[in-house]
């Protein structure tokens, strides 16, 4: 039943503006969606889901000139198992749902260096604190963030511009005593691998795969004691996107996923969240 029920909130969330795209697009845009499913959600090298596994999916509309939008939506379970963690006293059980809304532009040189800019909402509804709410954070964080590319490589970072990330930072309604988390930043490197066209693969089942390698650093701005937060993640994967026939815009694969987040602050269900863990998952772009 609850399976059910956040599939339905996933999918019903990204509905609404589906249909608007999709009934609006002018030439020159074009709208592409896809859903997922993952055996967990992961995050910046942590579990969302607590292993469980998630359904996710998403919309994007682009125009041709690089400027683009999209809306994004996951279960997650974080929210609930932090409420546990703290006997009941933090977030309401209800903040099971994420969904994130961007937009900004991007574009390929001729040089063939890529640039990427833009601002990014991550929405919890539902996540409202309970009882003393002016003693914790809010879980909604809005980013700005700034990418460039070259081929296989991407560097990129994001940079938070509200006054909480992620439940860290200032509390809701507080004149003191917590300090804002603006300038709370992610800095990652990430390396897409086409395996395939390297070993020369343009046909059959090794064709179309592709490797991923990811390193990055999450500092957290929040107080003397927040740097406890910041933590350093990694991500080794491989994916295969099928491009005919019935498989057309499936894409398969698995990632190994660690961050180096330290017990104290990061434990959940008597468990770290961003210890070492395998992720599978079956994606559709259409």
């Amino acid at each position: 039943m609850r399976k059910s029920l956040i599939t339905t909130a996933v999918l019903g969330a990204l509905a609404a503006p589906s249909f608007v795209f999709a009934a609006d697009a002018a030439p020159g845009v074009t709208v592409a969606y896809n859903v997922g499913l993952y055996s967990q959600y992961i995050f910046r090298g942590l579990t969302q889901t607590d292993r469980g596994p998630a359904v996710q999916g998403g919309v994007d509309l682009t125009h041709s000139s690089g400027f683009y939008l999209g809306a994004w939506a996951s279960n997650i379970s974080w929210l609930r198992d932090y409420n546990l963690a703290n006997s009941g006293a933090a977030y309401s059980k209800e903040g099971r749902l994420e969904i994130d809304i961007y937009g900004g532009y991007r574009n390929t040189f001729a040089n063939g260096v890529g640039i990427d800019l833009g601002a990014l909402q991550y929405l919890y509804p539902g996540s409202k604190a309970s009882g003393q709410d002016h003693l914790w954070a809010s879980a909604y964080t809005t980013e700005v963030y700034g990418a460039l590319s070259y081929g296989w490589l991407q560097a990129k970072i994001s940079s938070v511009v509200s006054d909480s990330a992620w439940t860290v930072g200032k509390y809701r309604g507080s004149t003191g005593g917590s300090k804002d988390a603006r300038g709370t930043y992610y800095a990652e490197l990430n390396a897409t691998i086409p395996v395939s066209d390297l070993i020369g693969a343009k046909d059959g089942f090794a064709s179309g795969i592709t490797g991923i390698a990811h390193v990055a650093r999450q500092e957290f701005n929040a107080g003397k004691d927040n740097d406890l937060y910041s933590y350093t993640d990694y991500k080794l994967g491989l994916q295969k996107s099928f491009s005919e026939g019935a498989l057309n815009g499936v894409n398969v694969g698995g990632y190994w996923t660690y961050a180096n987040t330290k017990d104290s602050v990061w434990t959940l269900n008597n468990r770290n969240i961003g210890d070492s863990t395998g992720t599978v998952f079956v994606q559709k772009t259409f």
